[in-house]
């Protein structure tokens, strides 16, 4: 009778029994992404993955650290044991990963901490394609309307874009004539700075009126990077395009669309 019983239950529960490939199953794993633009693998791995390493290694629960150290980033994967919660796990690294922010370098982009689930996988890859695009307005019309719109759909988590290519002013310098004006390539990046700024204007108040103002001191044309006054030399102002070459250009050349 408890065999036939047996039999029973498992006959009446085959069909309702539900099956998932990929069960839901929240593992406690958190990454911590840093970027660094560059800076070589192993300054990546000695002024960012080890302090930071070092820091996530003392929190509770923790099972097992690795990192990977490339050029221009960092990646540090935090798998925590069975019993820690995956949403604690991660506040603490929050946590530990603040803490030791003054002991990075200046330059780097804020860490990014992110919980891993163990459900997330790629299920949708789209290719963008045009023959009378160039890779650069592709690119922008991904990120201002496809990715907004796709965002938004039920069930998406993410979307991530392959191969981004975006707008960027690449100023190539004439080594030759910076020699010979006796300035360096920190002279131009701190003019560079000094001119592209975007600065709060504030308002013009009266008894009956206010108005808000808006400066528009930020750069966005080759030509006006151009203009900018390196130093003067011997009296003469020495301009931008004087000791280089600007153009329009993507911000990175090492990644290809396609």
């Amino acid at each position: 009778m408890l065999s036939l019983l047996i039999v029973l239950i498992g006959a009446i529960s085959f069909n309702r029994l539900t099956v998932r490939g990929y069960p839901k199953i929240d593992e406690p794993v958190v990454t911590v992404s840093v970027r660094y633009a560059g800076a070589s693998a192993e300054v990546i791995e000695s002024q960012v993955t080890k302090p930071l390493e070092d820091l996530i290694a003392g929190i509770d629960g923790v099972d097992v650290i690795t990192s990977i150290s490339r050029a221009d980033q960092g990646q540090i994967t935090v798998r925590f044991r069975l019993e820690k919660d995956a949403d604690s796990a991660a506040a603490e690294v929050r946590d530990r990963t603040s803490r030791v922010r003054n002991r990075l370098p200046q330059a780097i982009d804020e860490p990014v901490i992110s919980k891993v689930e163990a459900d997330w996988f790629p299920v949708v890859q789209v290719a963008f394609s045009s023959d009378s695009m160039t890779p650069l307005q592709i690119n922008d019309l991904v990120n201002r309307i496809v990715k907004p719109r796709l965002q938004t759909v039920t069930g998406v988590a993410d979307m991530r874009i392959f191969g981004e290519r975006n707008y960027a002013v690449r100023v190539w310098l004439d080594t030759d004539m910076l020699a010979a004006l006796r300035l360096t390539t920190q002279d131009v990046e701190d003019a560079i700075r000094r001119n592209n700024l975007e600065l709060p204007a504030g308002r013009i108040e009266s008894q009956q009126r206010e108005f808000s103002v808006t400066s528009q001191t930020d750069l966005v044309k080759p030509g006006q990077f151009g203009d900018i006054v390196v130093r003067s030399v011997n009296g003469f102002s020495v301009k931008l395009r004087d000791v280089a070459r600007v153009q329009e250009g993507a911000a990175d050349e090492r990644t290809q669309c396609g």
